[in-house]
C-alpha cells in the first residue's frame, strides 16, 4: 500500500442541475454497445467520532501492493486495481465481482492530524483511522 500526504485541497465540483453532456445520444434507449465506466467504486463506511474519522473500504481480493491512498486537506482518495485469476474456459452464468481499476473519493467532514493517520488491511477490508486535528489552544 502506498500512502501520500498532499498539502493542498482537493475539489470535485458537480452541478446538480447539469445534465448528461451527451443527452442527445439517449444511450439507455438505443440498442447496441454502451460505454463502460473507466473505474468502479468499492463500498465504504465513514464514521466520525469525537476523536477522529474511521473509514472502512471493502477491498476483498485486492493485493496490498495494488492500493494507493492519497490524503488531501479535505479529501481522502483510495485507488488501485483488483486483478482476479484468469477465467476458466467456459460460459459465465453470473459475473458480478467487479475487477480492474477502482477509485473512491471521500470528502472529509473535519480537519485531521495528518501525522497520526493509520491504515491497515484486515480480512479484505482497508481500515483507515484519521485522528482529528486539535483545536488551537488544545492539546
Amino acid at each position: 500500500m502506498r500512502y501520500r500526504r498532499l498539502s493542498y485541497r482537493y475539489a470535485l465540483t458537480v452541478n446538480a442541475h447539469q445534465g448528461w453532456p451527451y443527452s442527445e445520444l439517449r444511450l439507455a434507449e438505443r440498442a447496441g454497445p454502451h460505454f463502460a465506466q473507466a473505474f468502479w467504486q468499492p463500498a465504504a463506511d465513514v464514521c466520525e467520532t469525537d476523536q477522529g474519522i474511521e473509514v472502512t473500504v471493502d477491498l476483498a481480493g485486492v493485493d496490498q501492493d495494488e492500493i494507493d491512498v492519497l490524503l488531501y486537506e479535505d479529501a481522502l482518495i483510495v485507488s488501485g486495481q483488483r486483478r482476479l485469476p484468469a477465467a476458466p474456459n467456459g460460459v459465465y452464468h453470473v459475473a458480478e465481482i467487479r475487477q480492474g481499476p477502482f477509485r473512491l473519493e471521500l470528502g472529509l467532514p473535519a480537519p485531521i492530524d495528518q501525522d497520526r493517520v493509520e491504515a491497515h488491511q484486515d480480512r479484505g477490508l482497508l481500515l483507515i483511522t484519521l485522528p482529528k486535528r486539535a483545536a488551537a489552544g488544545e492539546r
